[in-house]
Protein backbone atom coordinates (compact mmCIF):
# COMPACT_ATOMS: atom_id res chain seq x y z
CA UNK A 1 0.00 0.00 0.00
CA UNK A 2 2.48 2.14 0.69
CA UNK A 3 4.45 1.37 -2.27
CA UNK A 4 1.75 2.46 -4.20
CA UNK A 5 0.95 5.95 -2.67
CA UNK A 6 4.55 6.63 -2.98
CA UNK A 7 4.82 5.72 -6.71
CA UNK A 8 4.64 8.78 -8.46
CA UNK A 9 0.96 9.54 -10.69
CA UNK A 10 1.34 7.97 -14.28
CA UNK A 11 4.30 6.13 -13.79
CA UNK A 12 3.34 2.58 -13.44
CA UNK A 13 6.10 0.30 -13.02
CA UNK A 14 6.32 -2.28 -15.99
CA UNK A 15 6.51 -5.95 -15.00
CA UNK A 16 9.64 -7.75 -16.59
CA UNK A 17 8.88 -9.88 -19.15
CA UNK A 18 9.71 -13.53 -18.50
CA UNK A 19 11.40 -14.64 -22.09
CA UNK A 20 8.36 -14.69 -23.91
CA UNK A 21 9.92 -14.26 -27.12
CA UNK A 22 13.25 -16.78 -26.21
CA UNK A 23 10.54 -19.53 -26.02
CA UNK A 24 8.42 -19.08 -28.99
CA UNK A 25 12.25 -19.31 -30.94
CA UNK A 26 13.56 -22.02 -29.23
CA UNK A 27 9.47 -23.98 -29.64
CA UNK A 28 10.16 -23.96 -33.40
CA UNK A 29 10.53 -27.45 -35.42
CA UNK A 30 14.46 -27.03 -35.75
CA UNK A 31 14.96 -30.89 -36.45
CA UNK A 32 13.02 -30.86 -39.80
CA UNK A 33 14.28 -27.46 -40.92
CA UNK A 34 17.61 -28.79 -40.65
CA UNK A 35 16.69 -32.08 -42.07
CA UNK A 36 15.39 -30.15 -44.96
CA UNK A 37 18.41 -28.16 -46.23
CA UNK A 38 20.87 -30.83 -45.38
CA UNK A 39 18.63 -32.60 -48.31
CA UNK A 40 17.95 -28.98 -50.78
CA UNK A 41 22.05 -28.82 -50.42
CA UNK A 42 22.69 -32.11 -51.36
CA UNK A 43 20.33 -31.77 -54.36
CA UNK A 44 21.99 -28.41 -55.39
CA UNK A 45 25.39 -30.81 -55.07
CA UNK A 46 24.19 -33.39 -57.19
CA UNK A 47 22.58 -30.70 -60.03
CA UNK A 48 26.11 -28.83 -60.13
CA UNK A 49 28.31 -32.10 -61.22
CA UNK A 50 25.41 -33.13 -63.59
CA UNK A 51 25.05 -29.89 -65.36
CA UNK A 52 28.09 -27.53 -64.57
CA UNK A 53 31.06 -30.76 -64.87
CA UNK A 54 30.40 -31.76 -67.87
CA UNK A 55 29.60 -28.86 -70.28
CA UNK A 56 27.22 -31.04 -72.37
CA UNK A 57 25.01 -31.60 -69.20
CA UNK A 58 21.00 -31.54 -69.72
CA UNK A 59 21.91 -30.87 -73.57
CA UNK A 60 20.61 -34.13 -75.79
CA UNK A 61 23.79 -35.11 -78.02
CA UNK A 62 23.83 -37.41 -80.84
CA UNK A 63 26.93 -39.18 -82.15
CA UNK A 64 27.61 -39.29 -85.62
CA UNK A 65 30.81 -40.35 -87.52
CA UNK A 66 32.56 -37.78 -89.21
CA UNK A 67 35.66 -38.24 -91.79
CA UNK A 68 37.79 -35.36 -92.30
CA UNK A 69 40.25 -37.56 -94.77
CA UNK A 70 39.36 -36.67 -98.44
CA UNK A 71 38.83 -38.81 -101.22
CA UNK A 72 42.17 -40.38 -102.41
CA UNK A 73 43.39 -38.75 -105.49
CA UNK A 74 46.35 -40.84 -106.96
CA UNK A 75 47.68 -38.32 -109.41
CA UNK A 76 47.29 -35.24 -107.32
CA UNK A 77 49.29 -37.27 -104.35
CA UNK A 78 51.90 -38.41 -106.83
CA UNK A 79 52.64 -34.48 -107.95
CA UNK A 80 52.07 -33.36 -104.06
CA UNK A 81 54.82 -36.06 -102.82
CA UNK A 82 57.16 -35.47 -106.02
CA UNK A 83 60.23 -32.46 -105.03
CA UNK A 84 59.25 -29.23 -105.75
CA UNK A 85 61.70 -28.18 -108.32
CA UNK A 86 60.22 -25.06 -109.64
CA UNK A 87 62.18 -22.84 -112.04
CA UNK A 88 61.98 -19.08 -111.31
CA UNK A 89 59.31 -17.95 -114.16
CA UNK A 90 61.66 -14.71 -116.38
CA UNK A 91 59.34 -11.55 -115.12
CA UNK A 92 59.58 -10.16 -118.97
CA UNK A 93 59.42 -12.36 -121.05
CA UNK A 94 57.69 -16.02 -122.53
CA UNK A 95 59.02 -18.86 -121.32
CA UNK A 96 59.21 -21.03 -124.13
CA UNK A 97 60.49 -24.83 -123.93
CA UNK A 98 62.47 -26.13 -126.73
CA UNK A 99 64.35 -29.29 -127.36
CA UNK A 100 63.90 -28.79 -131.34
CA UNK A 101 61.19 -28.43 -133.96
CA UNK A 102 57.40 -29.80 -133.76
CA UNK A 103 56.95 -31.86 -137.09
CA UNK A 104 53.71 -30.66 -138.98
CA UNK A 105 52.30 -31.87 -141.98
CA UNK A 106 52.23 -29.08 -144.94
CA UNK A 107 49.70 -30.61 -146.33
CA UNK A 108 46.91 -30.78 -143.00
CA UNK A 109 48.33 -27.89 -140.83
CA UNK A 110 45.71 -24.84 -140.67
CA UNK A 111 42.92 -26.38 -142.72
CA UNK A 112 40.34 -28.55 -143.06
CA UNK A 113 40.41 -32.34 -143.79
CA UNK A 114 37.10 -33.67 -143.20
CA UNK A 115 38.97 -37.68 -143.43
CA UNK A 116 41.69 -36.53 -141.25
CA UNK A 117 39.65 -34.61 -138.56
CA UNK A 118 37.10 -37.53 -138.23
CA UNK A 119 40.16 -39.29 -136.63
CA UNK A 120 41.21 -36.45 -134.18
CA UNK A 121 38.29 -36.26 -131.90
CA UNK A 122 35.92 -38.77 -130.18
CA UNK A 123 32.19 -38.76 -129.89
CA UNK A 124 31.00 -37.82 -126.33
CA UNK A 125 27.41 -36.88 -124.91
CA UNK A 126 28.71 -33.32 -124.68
CA UNK A 127 30.15 -33.13 -128.46
CA UNK A 128 33.49 -34.27 -130.08
CA UNK A 129 36.31 -34.76 -127.89
CA UNK A 130 39.93 -34.24 -129.07
CA UNK A 131 42.22 -36.97 -128.95
CA UNK A 132 45.70 -38.45 -130.37
CA UNK A 133 44.50 -39.61 -133.80
CA UNK A 134 45.38 -43.58 -134.27
CA UNK A 135 48.68 -42.95 -136.58
CA UNK A 136 49.76 -40.41 -133.45
CA UNK A 137 49.38 -37.27 -135.32
CA UNK A 138 47.95 -34.97 -132.73
CA UNK A 139 45.69 -31.94 -132.36
CA UNK A 140 48.42 -29.62 -131.85
CA UNK A 141 50.14 -30.07 -134.84
CA UNK A 142 47.09 -31.46 -137.42
CA UNK A 143 45.48 -27.75 -136.44
CA UNK A 144 48.97 -25.40 -136.18
CA UNK A 145 49.46 -23.29 -138.75
CA UNK A 146 52.54 -23.65 -140.55
CA UNK A 147 55.61 -21.20 -139.88
CA UNK A 148 59.14 -20.40 -139.44
CA UNK A 149 61.16 -21.71 -136.63
CA UNK A 150 62.85 -18.94 -134.71
CA UNK A 151 66.24 -20.92 -135.65
CA UNK A 152 65.18 -20.03 -139.67
CA UNK A 153 64.20 -16.95 -138.95
CA UNK A 154 67.63 -15.55 -140.49
CA UNK A 155 67.86 -13.11 -137.51
CA UNK A 156 64.44 -11.68 -137.40
CA UNK A 157 62.62 -11.30 -134.72
CA UNK A 158 59.82 -13.50 -134.18
CA UNK A 159 56.10 -11.86 -132.66
CA UNK A 160 52.97 -13.57 -132.17
CA UNK A 161 49.84 -11.77 -130.65
CA UNK A 162 46.96 -13.23 -129.44
CA UNK A 163 43.44 -12.10 -129.37
CA UNK A 164 41.23 -13.31 -126.52
CA UNK A 165 37.22 -13.35 -125.60
CA UNK A 166 36.49 -14.11 -129.23
CA UNK A 167 32.80 -15.89 -129.95
CA UNK A 168 30.86 -14.18 -128.10
CA UNK A 169 29.94 -11.16 -129.99
CA UNK A 170 28.99 -12.51 -133.46
CA UNK A 171 30.23 -9.17 -135.35
CA UNK A 172 33.36 -8.11 -133.17
CA UNK A 173 34.15 -12.27 -134.25
CA UNK A 174 33.83 -11.40 -137.76
CA UNK A 175 35.80 -8.42 -137.40
CA UNK A 176 38.77 -10.08 -136.28
CA UNK A 177 38.68 -12.95 -138.37
CA UNK A 178 38.17 -10.85 -141.46
CA UNK A 179 40.40 -7.37 -140.48
CA UNK A 180 43.77 -9.31 -138.51
CA UNK A 181 45.92 -11.24 -140.94
CA UNK A 182 46.13 -14.80 -140.91
CA UNK A 183 49.09 -14.65 -138.78
CA UNK A 184 47.44 -13.78 -135.90
CA UNK A 185 46.39 -16.54 -133.24
CA UNK A 186 42.55 -16.20 -132.04
CA UNK A 187 41.29 -17.61 -129.10
CA UNK A 188 37.36 -18.56 -128.53
CA UNK A 189 35.50 -18.61 -125.37
CA UNK A 190 33.60 -21.29 -124.82
CA UNK A 191 30.42 -19.55 -124.40
CA UNK A 192 29.43 -18.67 -127.55
CA UNK A 193 26.48 -19.62 -129.34
CA UNK A 194 28.02 -19.70 -133.09
CA UNK A 195 31.05 -21.09 -132.24
CA UNK A 196 31.19 -23.86 -134.93
CA UNK A 197 30.63 -21.47 -138.01
CA UNK A 198 32.79 -18.91 -136.30
CA UNK A 199 35.86 -21.34 -135.78
CA UNK A 200 35.44 -22.89 -139.44
CA UNK A 201 35.97 -18.83 -140.69
CA UNK A 202 38.64 -18.36 -138.81
CA UNK A 203 40.61 -21.41 -139.98
CA UNK A 204 39.17 -21.00 -143.26
CA UNK A 205 40.63 -17.64 -143.11
CA UNK A 206 44.30 -19.36 -142.12
CA UNK A 207 44.26 -18.27 -138.37
CA UNK A 208 45.18 -20.92 -135.45
CA UNK A 209 42.41 -20.85 -133.13
CA UNK A 210 42.63 -21.95 -129.27
CA UNK A 211 40.14 -22.49 -126.92
CA UNK A 212 39.97 -20.79 -123.71
CA UNK A 213 39.39 -22.81 -120.32
CA UNK A 214 38.19 -20.63 -117.14
CA UNK A 215 40.54 -20.97 -114.05
CA UNK A 216 39.53 -20.13 -110.59
CA UNK A 217 40.74 -16.93 -109.59
CA UNK A 218 41.71 -16.09 -105.70
CA UNK A 219 38.69 -13.49 -105.68
CA UNK A 220 36.13 -16.23 -106.62
CA UNK A 221 33.32 -16.41 -106.85
CA UNK A 222 33.24 -12.83 -106.30
CA UNK A 223 35.35 -12.56 -109.72
CA UNK A 224 33.34 -15.55 -111.59
CA UNK A 225 34.93 -16.50 -114.47
CA UNK A 226 32.00 -18.03 -115.75
CA UNK A 227 29.99 -21.92 -115.63
CA UNK A 228 32.49 -24.71 -115.40
CA UNK A 229 34.73 -22.90 -113.86
CA UNK A 230 37.56 -25.28 -112.76
CA UNK A 231 38.06 -25.16 -108.89
CA UNK A 232 40.72 -25.77 -106.59
CA UNK A 233 40.29 -28.62 -103.52
CA UNK A 234 37.61 -30.18 -105.58
CA UNK A 235 37.53 -34.26 -106.51
CA UNK A 236 39.92 -34.60 -109.35
CA UNK A 237 36.54 -35.95 -111.44
CA UNK A 238 34.73 -33.18 -111.42
CA UNK A 239 37.17 -31.07 -112.79
CA UNK A 240 37.74 -33.35 -115.56
CA UNK A 241 34.08 -33.86 -116.12
CA UNK A 242 33.97 -29.81 -116.68
CA UNK A 243 37.47 -29.66 -118.60
CA UNK A 244 35.83 -32.60 -121.00
CA UNK A 245 32.45 -30.20 -121.50
CA UNK A 246 34.42 -27.39 -122.33
CA UNK A 247 36.88 -29.11 -124.77
CA UNK A 248 33.49 -30.16 -126.58
CA UNK A 249 32.85 -27.10 -127.47
CA UNK A 250 34.17 -26.41 -130.47
CA UNK A 251 36.92 -28.40 -133.16
CA UNK A 252 40.42 -27.16 -135.06
CA UNK A 253 42.24 -26.05 -131.81
CA UNK A 254 45.83 -26.12 -131.21
CA UNK A 255 45.85 -25.88 -127.71
CA UNK A 256 44.30 -24.00 -124.69
CA UNK A 257 44.69 -20.65 -122.81
CA UNK A 258 43.82 -20.20 -119.33
CA UNK A 259 41.24 -17.71 -118.74
CA UNK A 260 42.07 -16.18 -115.29
CA UNK A 261 42.66 -18.64 -113.11
CA UNK A 262 45.57 -17.53 -110.53
CA UNK A 263 44.87 -19.61 -107.87
CA UNK A 264 44.09 -22.87 -109.77
CA UNK A 265 47.41 -22.30 -112.09
CA UNK A 266 49.40 -22.26 -108.51
CA UNK A 267 48.37 -25.13 -107.15
CA UNK A 268 50.15 -28.08 -108.37
CA UNK A 269 47.89 -30.93 -107.11
CA UNK A 270 44.87 -29.36 -108.69
CA UNK A 271 46.12 -28.29 -112.04
CA UNK A 272 48.34 -31.51 -112.57
CA UNK A 273 45.33 -33.81 -113.84
CA UNK A 274 44.11 -31.09 -116.28
CA UNK A 275 48.05 -30.94 -117.85
CA UNK A 276 48.23 -34.52 -117.71
CA UNK A 277 44.87 -35.19 -119.59
CA UNK A 278 46.28 -32.01 -122.57
CA UNK A 279 49.18 -34.02 -123.33
CA UNK A 280 47.36 -37.57 -123.69
CA UNK A 281 45.17 -35.48 -125.90
CA UNK A 282 47.87 -33.94 -127.79
CA UNK A 283 47.18 -30.04 -126.51
CA UNK A 284 48.93 -27.08 -126.52
CA UNK A 285 48.73 -24.96 -123.33
CA UNK A 286 49.26 -20.97 -123.10
CA UNK A 287 50.12 -19.33 -120.18
CA UNK A 288 48.23 -15.76 -120.21
CA UNK A 289 50.81 -13.96 -118.15
CA UNK A 290 48.79 -12.97 -115.66
CA UNK A 291 50.34 -14.99 -112.59
CA UNK A 292 53.94 -15.72 -111.98
CA UNK A 293 53.06 -18.17 -109.07
CA UNK A 294 51.80 -20.75 -111.75
CA UNK A 295 53.19 -23.72 -112.29
CA UNK A 296 52.43 -24.45 -115.77
CA UNK A 297 55.81 -25.05 -117.14
CA UNK A 298 57.11 -27.10 -114.72
CA UNK A 299 53.80 -29.67 -114.97
CA UNK A 300 53.87 -29.14 -119.10
CA UNK A 301 56.93 -30.52 -119.37
CA UNK A 302 55.82 -33.19 -117.31
CA UNK A 303 53.30 -34.00 -119.37
CA UNK A 304 54.98 -33.36 -122.48
CA UNK A 305 52.38 -30.22 -123.44
CA UNK A 306 53.72 -27.94 -125.81
CA UNK A 307 54.38 -24.69 -123.73
CA UNK A 308 55.10 -21.01 -124.18
CA UNK A 309 53.67 -17.70 -122.03
CA UNK A 310 52.38 -14.64 -123.04
CA UNK A 311 54.90 -11.58 -122.61
CA UNK A 312 52.35 -9.05 -121.74
CA UNK A 313 48.97 -7.71 -122.16
CA UNK A 314 48.41 -5.13 -124.60
CA UNK A 315 45.15 -3.31 -124.25
CA UNK A 316 44.95 -2.84 -120.23
CA UNK A 317 44.31 0.75 -121.31
CA UNK A 318 41.66 0.55 -124.09
CA UNK A 319 43.19 3.41 -125.99
CA UNK A 320 44.63 3.35 -129.23
CA UNK A 321 47.23 5.39 -128.33
CA UNK A 322 47.93 3.26 -125.18
CA UNK A 323 47.65 0.13 -127.41
CA UNK A 324 50.02 1.51 -129.70
CA UNK A 325 52.74 2.23 -127.39
CA UNK A 326 52.20 -1.34 -125.83
CA UNK A 327 52.86 -2.36 -129.11
CA UNK A 328 55.89 -1.00 -129.65
CA UNK A 329 57.58 -2.18 -126.41
CA UNK A 330 56.34 -5.76 -127.48
CA UNK A 331 58.69 -4.98 -130.44
CA UNK A 332 61.67 -4.03 -127.67
CA UNK A 333 60.50 -7.34 -125.53
CA UNK A 334 61.48 -8.82 -129.25
CA UNK A 335 64.62 -7.35 -129.80
CA UNK A 336 66.09 -8.21 -126.61
CA UNK A 337 65.32 -12.22 -126.47
CA UNK A 338 64.48 -12.75 -130.51
CA UNK A 339 60.83 -13.43 -130.01
CA UNK A 340 57.85 -12.18 -127.79
CA UNK A 341 54.13 -12.77 -127.22
CA UNK A 342 51.37 -10.11 -126.57
CA UNK A 343 47.54 -11.06 -126.37
CA UNK A 344 44.89 -7.68 -126.63
CA UNK A 345 41.16 -8.44 -126.17
CA UNK A 346 38.84 -8.17 -128.31
CA UNK A 347 37.68 -5.18 -128.19
CA UNK A 348 36.70 -3.28 -131.41
CA UNK A 349 39.90 -0.34 -130.57
CA UNK A 350 42.12 -2.75 -130.34
CA UNK A 351 41.17 -5.19 -133.61
CA UNK A 352 41.71 -1.70 -135.40
CA UNK A 353 44.90 -0.67 -133.71
CA UNK A 354 46.11 -4.07 -134.08
CA UNK A 355 45.45 -4.40 -137.83
CA UNK A 356 47.08 -1.37 -138.68
CA UNK A 357 50.27 -1.67 -136.43
CA UNK A 358 50.16 -4.95 -138.34
CA UNK A 359 50.18 -3.44 -141.63
CA UNK A 360 52.99 -1.36 -141.03
CA UNK A 361 55.15 -3.66 -139.48
CA UNK A 362 59.21 -3.64 -140.77
CA UNK A 363 58.59 -7.43 -142.27
CA UNK A 364 62.78 -6.84 -142.98
CA UNK A 365 62.84 -6.98 -138.92
CA UNK A 366 60.18 -8.34 -137.25
CA UNK A 367 57.68 -10.81 -138.27
CA UNK A 368 54.44 -12.08 -137.49
CA UNK A 369 53.87 -15.50 -136.67
CA UNK A 370 51.23 -18.02 -134.74
CA UNK A 371 52.03 -19.07 -131.07
CA UNK A 372 52.56 -22.40 -132.00
CA UNK A 373 55.27 -20.81 -133.83
CA UNK A 374 56.94 -20.25 -130.12
CA UNK A 375 55.90 -23.30 -128.44
CA UNK A 376 57.91 -26.29 -127.98
CA UNK A 377 57.97 -29.59 -126.04
CA UNK A 378 60.03 -30.90 -123.32
CA UNK A 379 59.29 -34.57 -122.27
CA UNK A 380 60.84 -35.11 -118.78
CA UNK A 381 62.66 -38.54 -118.93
Amino acid sequence: MTDELSTPLGRKRRKKRTGLRSGRWMALPWGRICAALVVLAGLGIGAWIVLVDDPQGGRPVADAPVSLEPDPNPVAEEVASAPAAVTPLAADGPSIITIGETTSSQDTAGTPATDLEQDLFEMTENGPLPRISNSGLKPYEAYARPSISPQAAGGRKLIAVVISGLGLSDPTTREAISALPGTVTLAFAPYGSNLDALTDMARADGHEIMLEVPLEPFDYPQNDPGPHTLLVEQPTRDNLEKLYWLLTRMTGYTGVINHMGARFTASAVDFSPIMEELGMRGLAYLDDGSSNRSVAPQLARQNGVPYARVDSAIDTNPSQTSILAALDALKRTADERGNAIGILSALPVSIRTLSEWADALDQEQYLLVPVSALSRTEATQ
